[in-house]
């Protein structure tokens, strides 16, 4: 393969374009990146309203739209108004199920992630009417109902088995104050086996390493009060890894490109790492920095990421994502 075709040296030199434009411009007109705050807000509120025909393919995930949307605007300090919450609140009742549990939409089956995307979004919302939309007594029966016998979780009914479902499981159960200690006996020694020989977690014992994957490992551990059980060296070199020495962003995994979207799921493990870390006493960690370079993924996001009409891409050249948003 011609070495300057390759997918990597494309988004290098993509990259490394848009970086020397702003280099140039920021020369003379002394410019800094700025996250374009408005343009976002006004993305996401049109989100919530109407979505262009290529979000088609997303319609069973609704909720997680509803979610990345909800989510992002809080982060941005952009509260949604009575209406909008409203509106938001009345929905999500209609993706939830008697048996227990939402679908990805009115009418479609329980499933764990529109589950988590839902609870999570009401609990933003955070009124009593969000909070009295989630039915407590029928989501913890959906939860015993997904349990293996190995103390996994499935996804939906008959569906895969992976270490999304654990930490969807364990999260909106903390939430709703629907967990209990049998509900995830031994499932923190299931989520070890998920953690590779690299350092970082898998989907299942004995698959690669992921940055969604790990995220959800580490999150469901610390939440299960098992964080203990990790061998965190071995996954903080991983992480630290992932992080792109030219572009700045991060990877999902191991010889993958450079993702926008990575910087949740790979940034969220270091406020874990540096919280654990500095509770065992083990490092002398600044109170300032994360252990990655936050100025290489600022200036990865702001320059390359955002989207001219709102809304951040994974990479140059990408169209827009609502997740990436958050």
């Amino acid at each position: 393969m011609n070495l300057s075709s390759s997918p990597e040296a494309k988004v290098e030199k993509s990259v490394g374009a848009m970086l020397n434009c702003f280099l140039s411009l920021g020369k003379h007109e002394s410019k800094q990146p700025v996250l374009e705050r408005e343009s976002h807000i006004a993305y996401l509120r049109r989100g919530l309203k109407h979505l262009p025909e290529g979000f088609v393919s997303l319609d069973a995930s609704r909720p997680w739209l509803v979610y990345w949307a909800v989510h992002a605007l809080e982060i941005l300090d952009a509260r949604l108004t009575d209406a909008e919450a409203s509106a938001v609140v009345d929905f999500l009742k209609h993706c939830q199920n008697p048996s227990g549990g939402f679908g990805g939409g009115p009418g479609q089956y329980s499933h764990l992630a529109p589950t988590y995307a839902a609870v999570n979004a009401l609990v933003i919302i955070g009124t009593k009417d969000a909070y009295d939309a989630i039915n407590r007594d029928t989501l913890q029966d959906f939860l015993w109902s997904l349990r293996t016998e190995e103390a996994s979780f499935r996804m939906h009914e008959g569906g895969e088995v992976d270490i999304r479902g654990v930490y969807c499981a364990v999260s909106v159960a903390r939430l709703t104050n629907v967990s209990t200690e049998g509900l995830f006996a031994n499932t923190p020694h299931w989520i070890m086996r998920c953690q590779s020989y690299e350092g970082g977690f898998s989907g299942t014992p004995g698959m690669e390493a992921h940055g969604g994957y790990t995220f959800c490992g580490l999150a469901a551990l610390t939440l299960l009060h098992a964080h203990h059980l990790c061998d965190t060296p071995s996954l903080l070199r991983w992480a630290v890894n992932r992080q792109m020495r030219f572009e700045g962003g991060f990877q999902g995994r191991t010889n993958k490109l450079v993702d926008g979207c990575y910087s949740f799921w790979q940034g969220g493990l270091f406020p874990i790492l540096h919280t654990l870390l500095a509770q065992e006493d083990a490092q002398n960690l600044s109170a300032e920095h994360w252990m990655f370079s936050q100025e290489a993924l600022q200036e990865y996001l702001l320059i390359c990421c955002q989207h001219s009409r709102g809304g951040l891409i994974d990479k140059p050249g990408k169209s827009q994502c609502t997740h990436c948003t958050t």
